[in-house]
């Protein structure tokens, strides 16, 4: 990692504390990056996607919190961008000028001393200028995750009817880059994901949680139909285990395994059971 920051410490015994990274660690990595991309060319893969979200490695980078860097690659907002500009650059030149490449990236990091929806727009406008040809908008980190739900602001009455947690920072991201934009995060239903798509903000919906229960739910969709299967808070009564955005994803890989395995995936199951 950028720096030797461990989890907080109701999580520090899942996760081993990161080593810094060294310089020539960090130009091996962006040139994995690259020939990964390159792989994907190669395989028949029609685009490819840097994740920079939820507190993985193009994400710590990012965050003054994860980053603690006095080098070049960290200590101010332009250095920390450095490694996903770097990243970017590095895929672009193996993949070429026409291969699809977008990114996902938090909107905010929703920690104290995080990445802040002020750095996430000053990144996303550098990557529009350097030609990245999607952007991806989601938030959060496993310690703050954002992304399935938790610490979503309370919502304006303008905007109680949407269901996507991070439309209103989309909107902003419209109206300072002309980049493709799709937004993850908090779609249920048919009417929200087409009162999305009517209000100009976002050209994509992502969908993620929804198709490891409902694996077909698209085809429903794009008929006008909702799926018959609903996205639910998944826990265990574990208190200390529910607040861990872990939670949401063991389950989930669970119901993806199954259908992996060439099996149905299991909507109803417990988060005690999962756990």
């Amino acid at each position: 990692a950028p720096s030797a920051v461990p989890f907080r410490e109701d999580m520090a015994a899942l996760f081993e504390t990161p080593r810094e990274a060294t310089q020539q660690q960090i130009q091996d990595i962006i040139v994995r990056f690259g020939r990964s991309a390159a792989i994907c060319k190669k395989a028949g893969f029609s685009g490819v996607q840097i994740h920079g979200a939820h507190g993985y490695l193009v994400s710590q980078f990012l965050s003054p919190h994860h980053n603690q860097r006095t080098d070049e690659w960290g200590g101010s907002p332009e250095n920390r961008r450095r490694f996903v500009m770097a990243v970017y650059a590095e895929i672009r030149r193996q993949v070429g000028a026409d291969f699809p490449v977008g990114i996902k990236l938090n909107s905010a990091d929703f920690q104290r001393g995080g990445f802040t929806e002020e750095e996430s727009m000053a990144t996303i406008q550098a990557l529009a200028d350097a030609g990245i040809d999607l952007i991806e908008i989601s938030g959060g980190t496993y310690e703050a995750p954002a992304m399935s739900g938790a610490f979503q602001q309370p919502q304006k009455a303008t905007t109680a009817a949407r269901e996507a947690y991070f439309l209103e920072f989309a909107e902003k991201v419209r109206a300072a880059v002309q980049v493709p934009l799709m937004v993850t995060g908090g779609f249920r239903t048919a009417e929200g994901m087409n009162a999305a798509l009517r209000s100009g903000a976002l050209d994509i919906i992502g969908l993620a949680r929804l198709l490891a229960i409902d694996p077909d739910a698209p085809n429903a969709l794009l008929q006008g139909r909702d799926s018959p299967e609903r996205v639910r808070p998944i826990t265990t009564g574990i208190k200390p285990v529910d607040r861990m955005g872990l939670m949401e994803v063991l389950w989930y890989t669970r119901q993806l395994k199954r259908i992996a395995a060439g099996g149905s995936p299991r909507a109803n199951e417990s988060g005690l059971a999962a756990f």
